[in-house]
Order: structure tokens, then sequence, then C-alpha cells
């Protein structure tokens, strides 16, 4: 019983820090950038990627072992949407990700980034697109919490 309050939290935990994340990253991408505001986004991509690594985790074994169960949740409409907003946006946000990557050896070098007008467009786009796939997953859980969805 405690077990499954447990992974309830770490769940929310890794929610939340995979949306403070997110919302640093759109606060902060705001070109021509800074050295300190590049170091800024890349150690928050950092922190989004490893909590979202995290939520995915903790999720699974939830559905697997601590909540009702696998058969319950594939046949359920809402959490299949929502797992699949989160593996879009998980390969939405690959694009930001090698952007900041890619500033590694200019960064270190005390260099920062210039981005191109077409790049900061895209990478902007997918922060929003990202942003845009937590609103249906926010949706989908309350959905899912009032027991609407399941499939029989």
């Amino acid at each position: 019983m405690y077990s499954s309050a447990l992974m309830a939290f770490l769940h929310h935990v890794a929610a939340f820090t995979v949306v403070a994340a997110l919302a640093v990253e759109v606060a902060l991408f705001k070109p021509p950038l800074s050295l300190t505001q590049a170091q800024r986004l890349v150690r928050t991509d950092t922190i989004f990627g490893a909590s979202a690594a995290i939520l995915l985790a903790v999720g699974m074994l939830r559905v697997w072992y601590f909540e009702k169960g696998p058969a319950y949740y594939w046949h359920d409409a809402f959490f299949l949407i929502k797992f699949g907003a989160f593996l879009v946006a998980a390969l939405i946000s690959v694009y930001p990700t090698v952007t900041f990557l890619s500033w590694n050896r200019g960064l270190k070098a005390g260099v920062a980034p210039e981005i191109p007008a077409g790049r900061t467009r895209s990478v902007r786009m997918c922060l929003m697109l990202e942003l845009t796939a937590i609103l249906v997953i926010l949706l989908c859980a309350a959905l899912m919490a009032r027991g609407f969805g399941y499939l029989q």
C-alpha cells in the first residue's frame, strides 16, 4: 500500500519537474543568447530529459506493478492518448535537445551560440508543441481519474 503511494509521489514529482524545466526552457530561449543563458538552457534540458525518463519509468512501473495492472490501462482510451501524447512530446523534444547539445564545444570555449532565425523559430515551435502535449496529458489524466475512457 505504501509502495503504491510512494510510486504515485515519485510520478508526480517527475511530472512537475518536466513541466517546470520546460517552462524554464521557454523563458530562457530568447535569442540572442548570452553565454550564461545558453549554459542554463543546456543544464535545464538535461534536467528535463532526466525527469522525463524517470517519469516514463515510474509510470510504467505503476502500470505493471503498483496500480490496476496493464490489462486495465491498455483498455483505457484516455490512457492511450495520454501515453501517445507523452511519446510525441518526447520525439519533438529531440530537436531542441540536439540544438542545445550542438553548442557544447563553443560553450566550453566561452562562446555564446549564434542561432539562425529559422532554427530559433523551429526550436520555439517544438517547445510550444511540447507544452500543448502536456495540456493533452493533463486533460486525459483528469478524465482517467474519473473513470472515463475505459473500453470494455
